[in-house]
């Protein structure tokens, strides 16, 4: 019984054929594509202001030469977002909640990132190994350190989603199971568990839409 709790992270199948690029582009047709027309729909519009917002925000910290990485950031930004929310629905599989698939988009990022940095201000990159005023025994233990947590930094990155949506997926699954199994019992409590499942779901809403601004948000900080 508990097994089948996990069965919802499995992925998908066809003939021995894995589906997961089927689910990870899907959500890329469900946008509504530009036309050459001088006045949009109201879907357009709101799409054009949506991204607008989005980049807006990313490119807030940092300096000019990162805002040359706002279509790499805005359209990562969309695909975690379309992907997190449709994995919300009955019958669907969330890609993001595969500690694999994370770390492919977090790994070359953060490598990008760290070369980015090394040819362009190697100096100060190198710097942030060594904080200003550290005594002399202490300089190799924190250079260690500094460097042990600039190469986790993607292994971070890819479990903070992994664990955040997994573990919200599993608190829908257990509390909707208890809901059924509840209603003919003590109904209730089954309606009672109800409500807290409405709750949840609206709170994994939320959840979906945040970790995926927090995952591309914590990589366009390494640009500073």
């Amino acid at each position: 019984m508990n097994l089948s709790f996990f069965d919802q992270f499995t992925s998908p199948c066809l003939l021995g054929i894995p589906l997961i690029l089927i689910s990870m582009l899907f959500p890329a047709l469900l946008l509504p594509s530009p036309n050459n027309r001088w006045i949009t729909n109201r879907l357009s519009t709101l799409q054009l202001w949506l991204f607008h917002l989005i980049t807006k925000q990313l490119m807030i910290p940092l300096n000019k030469n990162g805002h040359k990485w706002a279509l790499l950031l805005t359209s990562l930004m969309t695909l975690l977002l379309t992907i997190n929310l449709l994995g919300l629905l009955p019958y669907t599989f969330t890609p993001t909640t595969q500690l694999s698939m994370n770390m492919a988009l977090a790994f070359p990022l953060w490598l990008a990132t760290l070369l980015t940095g090394l040819r362009n201000q190697p100096s100060i990159a190198l710097g942030h190994l060594l904080p200003e005023g550290t005594p002399t025994p202490l300089i190799p233990a924190l250079i260690m350190i500094e460097t042990t947590s600039l190469l986790i930094r993607p292994l971070a990155l890819g479990v903070r989603l992994t664990a955040n949506l997994t573990a919200g997926h599993l608190l829908i699954q257990l509390i909707s199971t208890a809901t059924t199994a509840l209603l003919p019992i003590m109904p209730t409590i089954s309606l009672l568990t109800a409500l807290i499942l409405f709750l949840l779901t609206i709170l994994e809403v939320a959840v979906a839409m945040i970790q995926a601004y927090v995952f591309v948000l914590l990589l366009s900080l390494l640009l500073t």
